[in-house]
């Protein structure tokens, strides 16, 4: 029994599946963690595999090797002062559990399961795992520890349960992706536990991206008295360690370094930074390439892409057809400039007319339509893919969320790549942060600070340049008006008569609506994205591409 202790928390970057990498990341951080006199060492929910593993937890062969891997990281233990709390999956008389081990002096001394498995959202543990029953504290140093695990503390009834069989403190591993205000939600829900308990709430999360999430870290605790007791880092590896001691019976922290949050407005560049950062370090690229067509959606893309990965790995090409105004020839110039980045021109107009020129006879008595203007486009993405294939540079598309929610995309065009930055941006988001780059340099860039977005292509209205004197309003509303839309259709899920009550024209809520559920064939075949709101296309909203429902609130 004691009454001081040092509590390490290892806020770590896993990658899903790459079990001998996240063990090895995990031998240096209790190493570091031993070196650094932490009596105790948590890691995050499911470290060892990645969060999260989806099928591969299907596979007997996979399920054995993380296991082998918990056993081999706990006897390393042996001789070590601090114990090892690390969640795994484990498997125990024909189920499938995901649980939290207790290691101790080389041996696993207890086990814990996660009882409320999240089937909403993003996870779908229920497929995979069996849940635990309601579980009593560990005793870890002679202190009766409660563990439970990312979801479980959504629910009052498991830290209330841990608190009445005992527990004095409560440690939290979680696997929590970040969407916009996401950090500070986890501090308000940990502040209730702790109202309810009386415990102190140590919560530990993860770091990176994986797919179409992003992890966020900021580990944190909550004092008993509700106070924020240390701040971790955000989107950044960590390894946070904080003391406390037990006083009349309870347990505070006495030391804690306290870092400030991501600001909320910075939040997002941030998450796509980090969520295009590891989309091409983990999959083994080693560049990107993108369009740069003078328009804002590729100059926050390339702009992103230089913060994550530096201006020596990104290529960005101007691709012009004779619909290209001498402004955009000149504002793409300009912000492949300031962003340092490589920048060639390829024109477009040999094989556009060649392509026109040989499907005429086929076309013979149509009229030009939008056809012809596809073509553009598809021709753009071709040339893209040509240039990828070739140097194996990663090649990132940048349709914003509004467009793609109403379908206002080329399929085999402009939506060509395999990674989107901003997919889960609205138009009226990507100008805000634009704007907001401009006049800040986010934490961990790595591209130049000052003005890297020409203020031109802020001002210009927004144009695919498919046709003469073309603006996206001529086939669609403002922005302002779509965002706030898709925003009461998409984010908030509210049926056509609920939307037009927010005061919108009845006619336009009918036509908005019926875009976005016929352009789901197109979202189907979009390159990913990080998730950065709530309902994200993709991960964060799934409908079927064949659908006979229509919302029938406004008959």
């Amino acid at each position: 029994m004691t009454d001081i202790l040092r509590i390490a928390l290892a806020q770590l970057n896993p990658k899903v599946g790459a079990i001998g990498e996240n063990l090895a990341a995990a031998r240096r951080v209790v190493a570091e963690a031993e070196a650094a006199g932490a009596d105790v060492l948590l890691f995050t929910e499911l470290y060892l595999t990645g969060y999260f593993p989806e099928d591969l937890l299907l596979r007997p062969r996979f399920v054995t090797e993380a296991m082998e891997a918990a056993k081999t990281l706990a006897r390393e233990t042996k001789g070590l002062n601090v114990s090892l709390l690390l969640p795994t999956l484990w498997s125990a008389d024909g189920q499938l559990y995901n649980s939290v081990i207790l290691a101790e002096d080389g041996a696993i001394i207890d086990r814990r399961n996660k009882v409320e498995l999240p089937n909403d959202d993003v996870f779908t543990e229920k497929r995979y795992f069996t849940a635990g029953t309601l579980p009593e504290p560990m005793i870890v140093k002679g202190i009766p520890v409660g563990v439970p695990v990312c979801e479980d503390i959504w629910h009052e009834a498991i830290c209330r349960n841990l608190a009445r069989h005992g527990a004095e403190i409560l440690l939290c591993p979680n696997g929590s992706p970040y969407w916009r205000n996401k950090q500070h939600m986890r501090i308000d829900l940990v502040r209730r536990r702790v109202a309810e308990t009386g415990l102190p709430l140590l919560y530990s999360n993860q770091v990176g991206g994986q797919d179409e999430l992003v992890y966020d870290g900021a580990s944190f605790g909550i004092d008993a008295d509700g106070a924020l007791a240390f701040q971790g880092k955000s989107f950044v590896t960590d390894l946070v360690l904080s003391d406390w001691q037990k006083r009349d019976g309870a347990w505070q922290c006495v030391a804690g370094e306290v870092h400030d949050l991501a600001p909320v407005r910075e939040a997002p560049w941030r998450a796509a930074m980090l969520g295009l950062c590891d989309y091409v370090e983990k999959n083994g690229f080693r560049s990107v390439l993108l369009g740069l067509s003078g328009g804002i959606d590729s100059a926050v893309v390339a702009a992103i892409a230089v913060d994550a990965l530096g201006a020596e790995n990104v290529h960005c090409i101007m691709l012009p057809y004779r619909y290209t105004t001498p402004a955009s020839l000149a504002d793409a110039e300009a912000c492949a400039r300031a962003l340092g980045v490589r920048y060639d021109i390829v024109p477009i107009g040999g094989p556009v007319d060649a392509a026109n020129a040989a499907l005429a006879p086929v076309f013979a008595g149509a009229a030009p339509d939008l056809t012809e203007e596809n073509l553009q486009s598809r021709m753009r993405g071709a040339i893209l893919m040509a240039i990828s294939n070739k140097f194996g540079a990663l090649l990132l598309t940048t349709g914003n969320k509004s467009e793609i929610a109403v379908g206002y995309s080329t399929l085999y065009g402009d939506m060509n790549g395999g990674y989107n930055p901003i997919k889960d941006m609205l138009k009226t988001q990507v100008y805000e942060l634009a704007a907001w780059r401009n006049a800040h340099q986010p934490a961990g860039a790595r591209g130049p600070s000052g003005v890297v977005i020409p203020p031109a292509i802020i001002s210009k209205a927004p144009s695919a340049e498919l046709r003469p004197d073309q603006t996206d309003q001529d086939s669609l509303p403002p922005y302002p008006v779509l965002d706030a839309l898709i925003e009461a259709l998409v984010e908030d899920d509210l049926s056509l008569a609920e939307t037009v009550a927010r005061g919108f024209d009845a006619d336009l809520v009918a036509r908005v609506e019926r875009l976005i559920a016929i352009a789901e064939f197109k979202r189907r075949q979009s390159a990913p994205g990080p998730k950065l709101t709530p309902k994200a296309f993709g991960m964060g909203r799934k409908y079927p591409i064949t659908s006979g429902y229509r919302d029938g609130s406004l008959r």
